[in-house]
């Protein structure tokens, strides 16, 4: 294998295993969370220890270490959470922006990429939905019907957050422009001629996600594909992303339910069939 893959056991928890796994490192992309809403509601310390605490020893591990880059992976449930897992990651968003206030003189930046759903993900609703199927069940459970929520492939997310390594000056939050969707449109594409059951909203859980909030519109930097959240208040930001794009109106609001950009049936389609192809596999 290639001589700079390293696999490590451990825990963000766990800040003396950080140092060490950060021997050597240059970039961190920190996507570990305890990102299960319900799970997160009946075990909040759980949560708070993971998508907190971890954020922290994170940012002090590569501090210390001498990595340059920093990305963190945030959701569209830190925008004016009310749930705990929501709570939990806009601490850890803030905590990574402002870590770049600690840097001093070392040649370190943080940064934050928010966005919606990964289809397929782990303990997602996909791969749910397809094991009810597979299964034999001939319904299948949804909250509400006018549910909406951000989509975004895994392999779309993937480049996005490695075009954000490579741009970033630290302190952003960048946004994709991303689709939006129907939950009851996504169960249509995993199995046209299964009925939908409407067993209501579980705790925590919301109608229509928010990429981005009225009161962050005011730094909000838009770009052909994304936006760019800039810190307010940063003495250490150069607002240089003010130049590359244009801004946006303080009543802006980048929600599931207004958004532009819509995923039909089909399009759903497209996009879970190689989930489904990786499931089996």
């Amino acid at each position: 294998g290639d001589p700079r893959v390293r696999f490590f056991i451990g825990d963000v928890r766990d800040k003396d295993r950080l140092n060490r796994a950060f021997e050597g490192v240059d970039v961190v992309i920190h996507a570990a969370a305890l990102k299960h809403v319900p799970v997160a509601e009946y075990n909040p310390i759980e949560a708070i220890n993971t998508n907190i605490i971890g954020a922290r020893n994170i940012i002090d591990a590569a501090l210390d270490r001498g990595v340059q880059k920093v990305v963190a992976l945030s959701t569209d449930k830190a925008v004016n959470p009310i749930n705990l897992y929501g709570a939990t990651k806009l601490v850890s968003d803030k905590l990574f922006v402002a870590a770049n206030a600690y840097a001093g003189k070392k040649k370190i930046v943080f940064s934050v990429v928010r966005y919606g759903n990964v289809a397929g993900s782990r303990g997602s609703v996909v791969p749910f939905f397809k094991s009810l199927i597979d299964s034999g069940a001939k319904e299948l459970p949804i909250t509400d019907a006018r549910m909406t929520r951000f989509w975004i492939s895994l392999e779309q997310g993937v480049r996005f957050v490695i075009r954000c390594l490579e741009e970033m000056y630290g302190g952003e939050v960048f946004v994709p422009k991303i689709p939006s969707m129907t939950v009851a449109d996504l169960a249509r594409a995993v199995a046209p001629k299964a009925k939908i059951n409407i067993i209501g909203i579980r705790p925590g859980e919301k109608l229509h996600e928010v990429l981005i909030s009225e009161d962050e519109a005011r730094t909000v930097v838009e770009l052909e594909d994304m936006y760019v959240v800039q810190p307010a208040e940063a003495l250490w930001f150069g607002y240089e992303w003010a130049k590359c794009g244009k801004t946006i109106p303080d009543e802006f609001r980048y929600a599931s339910n207004t958004n532009t950009d819509w995923l039909d049936v089909d399009k759903i389609k497209k996009i879970i069939e190689p989930v489904e192809l990786d499931l089996e596999r």
